[in-house]
């Protein structure tokens, strides 16, 4: 694939190419107590084009007065005008003289801003103490968002060194990537004094002793979205680690606010953990002197890989050592690794533009959260769980018409946001997996090496990564894999049996069924599909052909079909497989013995396709629920206990109007999990494996959603001895979430308000996200209004999406939160119009609703709106609505006499 080329002036959406930035100094002063801050940027350019017309990024800002020197011309000039487009966040100086090219110049911006709650560029995050209301402040550039901070050429290839310079309050801590090389406190006219005059307005009014300059290192060269800075109140831990490399000592720190700091300690062992793991494998070092993460009470994102300052959220960072559930366990090794991950993949090798964004984020998902984790985390089955936390998701959303490509065309990067989705993620990491999986982990990371090290401190094209493995492994990597990133969807292989074998065909998959005429035609489908057909050898052992590919429409394929077999061993192909029924059947029945050839990956991989099968109306739903009721009988692996949870609660989610089926299937769950509970038990112990101690949780869980009336009566008398108590300790940290939605589902307002106070002081993050879904959980209108009105007027905005996602669970006031969506749509455009959050709202809102009469009401509301900051996800809910349409009028009929049938035979 040709490389992306450099653009030229009169491409509309990217910055000219007549100058390039090779060194920022920026200098900012934080005034936290009244919400500002204002600085001036030094900005070195190359003039790369005779000129005239210098043109950069600035949004939300107050510019001052530029002015700009000139080497070739020996002098200063003012521009003699300055004009700025809001839409493209641009302003453009005119000069009097023209730069010649080849020359060097040096424009100079000063500038002002508000620390707004935007969650975007430099901004503010609250924190209690002592009863009031604190500050700190914080940036957040990705993806274009830096222009916020300082005026700039804010895209990925413009890279440049950036030395910051903060100046603050004595009393406070100043970050940024790089180590402080110099901290002074300042006294007025200090500076001045010295003759620089570009600090005559900062240091205008500091009184005496107050406020200091803290100066930063100079950065390698980097792209803007990955600079940072912070100014606060901070506490921090700190570690070192040892460089494999080089064997240099690296300091590690992680910052909090003070009421946070006790929490910080295990992800910043995960850190210390991964950091040398990434540098053995890849054979280059970490190039920085020091490796911080900032915690944040703000924050938009998860997460944020800033070179040397990495930033998140708290439930991403933050556990109570002695209160920790294992989930947030996970979620917080996988945050952590994931973001020590992108400073190889987006910060030393970055992407030339942000069609690129997977190799960033797809590198990042399987390294992070997949090898590496693995080697810190072997008990946890990161590759096996990476089926149903990456695989499934990216096949869902991909199976829709409105789907993308992992490498997107995206020429305006104000829309950008919409492509951070789970294509981009976790199909670019499925797709990674797979092809590291046909050629074998240790090529493929010898491959990815030779990539980074040819791309050292540059930018990359998706055609850089297939030439790397394609160096270290002697195949072919474009003609593999080329089709997989660059086209749209994926291929469902239907297996047709013969005498002699099989014959495997290949067709786009849709949510909706096989794709047809033009939306079946894409070249790609008739290329390289690894197969793996796992099949037995002659004593009975599993046996997996890893070289049969598919490469046209149809191929057969000579096996034995007198015995077991499977195509997609292991479940790395992204694909989904549709057996004729009497197969799949049997491969159920293989799958359920003891010691069978089918591992945990394939099951897992079986259940999942199964269920989607069905909604796709390739297959029916009874043998999905046959395939599950079999498994279910003699699987003791919780995640594809999980898998089965899930794909139950997928099914409740579609027929969630109809009150008999929920029922029926609400009894299907109390058959498969209750006598889960009832041998597990409710008490957790640190002796406990980590698949007992998971599956506990999910046995109590789905039989509590279930309804099973002993479960809830357990959560029920543990949560009230801590309302006449205090005491919590009957509540383990695992069973937190469920605790919480279930005594407020079957309860009352004692209830309800007991939860609102966890969620107003809560011990840990954790607590108060289950807090938040638990307000959600509520089937009494007026204490759901309550919830409402806590958006509206108490919720952060970082948390509003756990709101939502709590009450578009609880299937009896759903309704409630389309009307909320709809009165609330101007507010919530203002306040989340501009970042991530919106998108995730509207899909929380209307990818439940299931009829014709939804379809057109949605449509209607939407229609004559500007929907371009979320065109993408609106686009998804409707095909979500249309899919749901179809999958009521050709399974219900079906689904209701599997469950009569079962029900008649059941024992419970």
């Amino acid at each position: 694939m040709a490389s992306l080329t450099t653009p030229g002036a009169s491409d509309e959406y990217r910055l000219p190419p007549n100058v390039k930035p090779s060194h920022y100094d920026v200098t900012i002063k934080t005034d936290l107590e009244n919400q500002t801050f204002e600085g001036f940027v030094t900005i070195d350019l190359d003039v790369k084009e005779r000129t005239s017309r210098i043109i950069l990024n600035s949004s939300e800002l107050d510019l001052g007065q530029a002015s700009l020197y000139s080497d070739a011309l020996k002098s200063e000039q003012i521009p003699v005008g300055q004009t700025f487009d809001k839409t493209s966040e641009r302003v453009a100086y005119n000069l009097r003289t023209t730069l010649p090219a080849g020359s060097r110049a040096s424009l100079k911006v000063p500038f002002k801003g508000e620390l707004t709650g935007s969650m975007m560029g430099y901004y503010k995050s609250t924190y209690e103490k002592d009863g009031k209301t604190k500050y700190y402040a914080l940036t957040q550039f990705e993806p274009t968002a830096a222009r916020r901070a300082f005026p700039c050429w804010d895209e990925p290839l413009l890279k440049s060194t950036f030395g910051i310079t903060l100046i603050s309050r004595s009393d406070t801590t100043s970050l940024s990537n790089m180590p402080a090389i110099s901290e002074e406190t300042i006294t007025p006219n200090y500076q001045v004094a010295k003759g620089n005059s570009g600090y005559e307005a900062l240091f205008s009014g500091l009184k005496d002793g107050q406020w200091k300059i803290t100066k930063f290192e100079s950065t390698p060269p980097m792209s803007s979205y990955i600079v940072a800075f912070a100014n606060g109140h901070f506490e921090y831990l700190e570690d070192s680690v040892v460089l494999p490399l080089s064997g240099k000592t690296l300091p590690l720190r992680i910052y909090t606010t003070a009421e946070h700091i006790h929490q910080a300690q295990f992800a910043l062992d995960v850190k210390k953990a991964v950091l040398p793991l990434y540098e053995k494998v890849f054979d280059v070092g970490y190039p920085l002197p020091k490796l911080d993460t900032l915690v944040a009470s703000d924050f938009d994102a998860g997460a944020m890989e800033n070179w040397g300052l990495i930033t998140g959220r708290t439930n991403a960072f933050l556990l109570d050592p002695k209160k920790a559930d294992l989930q947030a366990k996970k979620q917080i090794a996988a945050t952590q690794s994931h973001e020590v991950a992108h400073m190889w993949f987006g910060n030393i090798t970055t992407m030339e533009w942000w069609n690129y964004l997977y190799l960033n984020e797809g590198f990042a998902t399987l390294m992070g959260e997949v090898i590496i984790a693995g080697e810190v985390f072997p008990e946890w089955k990161v590759d096996s769980e990476f089926i149903s936390n990456h695989l499934n998701r990216a096949l869902s959303l991909d199976a829709k018409l409105s789907s993308h490509p992992i490498e997107v065309d995206c020429p305006d990067a104000n829309h950008i946001n919409q492509i951070f989705d789970s294509l981009s993620y976790s199909k670019a990491a499925s797709v990674l997996r797979m092809l590291s999986n046909y050629v074998g982990e240790d090529r493929f990371l010898k491959g990815v090496s030779i990539y980074l090290k040819g791309k050292l401190y540059g930018n990359s094209v998706t055609n850089d990564l297939w030439e790397g493995i394609s160096k270290a492994t002697g195949i072919d990597v474009p003609n593999v894999m080329d089709n997989w990133v660059t086209k749209i969807g994926f291929p469902v292989i239907t297996v047709t049996e013969t005498p002699e074998g099989i014959k495997v065909r290949q067709d786009r998959f849709l949510e909706t069924g096989k794709g047809e005429g033009a939306d079946n035609e894409t070249i790609w489908w008739y290329r390289n599909v690894p197969l793996r057909i796992l099949t037995t050898d002659a004593s009975g052992k599993a046996a997996i052909n890893s070289e049969a590919l598919l490469t046209e429409r149809e191929q057969f394929f000579k096996i034995d079909t007198s015995k077991p077999f499977k195509l997609n061993a292991g479940t790395t192909g992204v694909y989904r497989v549709l057996y004729e029924p009497e197969r799949l059947a049997k491969i159920a029945e293989e799958a359920a013995k003891d010691n069978s050839i089918f591992t945990l990956n394939d099951r897992l991989g079986l259940v999942y396709d199964a269920v989607a099968l069905s909604k796709a109306g390739l297959a029916k739903i009874s043998s999905a629920l046959t395939l599950i009721d079999i498994l279910g009988k003699n699987e003791k692996e919780y995640l594809v206990w999980a898998g089965i949870g899930d794909n139950l609660s997928a099914l409740v989610d579609t027929w969630w109007e109809d009150e008999q089926v929920v029922g029926q299937l609400n009894a299907l769950r109390r058959s498969l999990f209750v006598p889960l509970v009832e041998e597990l038990g409710y008490e957790y112990s640190a002796s406990d494996s980590a698949d007992t101690t998971l599956l506990r949780t999910l046995a109590i869980s789905q039989a509590a959603v279930g309804r099973d009336p002993k479960v809830i009566k357990e959560l029920q008398s543990r949560f009230e001895h801590y309302m006449k108590t205090g005491d919590d300790s009957r509540i383990p940290a695992d069973l937190q979430r469920v605790t919480f939605s279930t005594v407020v589902r079957n309860g009352g307002r004692a209830e309800y308000d007991a939860i609102v106070g966890i969620h107003d002081k809560p011990k840990t993050p954790t607590a108060r996200v289950a807090a938040i879904v638990a307000m959600g959980a509520a089937h009494d209108p007026e204490l759901l209004k309550e919830t409402f009105q806590f958006i509206k007027t108490k919720s952060r905005d970082q948390d509003i999406i756990y709101y939502f996602r709590g009450i578009s669970v609880n299937i009896t006031m759903r309704r409630a939160l389309v009307d909320y969506f709809k009165d609330q749509y101007e507010p919530l455009v203002k306040r989340f119009g501009g970042n991530f959050t919106m998108q995730s709202l509207v899909s929380s809102s209307f990818n439940f609703l299931s009829t014709d009469k939804d379809l057109r009401e949605t449509e209607e509301f939407f229609k004559g709106k500007d929907i371009s900051k979320y065109n993408r996800a609106l686009a998804q809910s409707l095909d979500s609505i249309r899919a749901r349409i179809q999958y009521l009028q050709h399974s219900t009929a079906d689904l209701e006499e599997w469950l009569k049938k079962w029900q008649g035979s059941s024992r419970l």
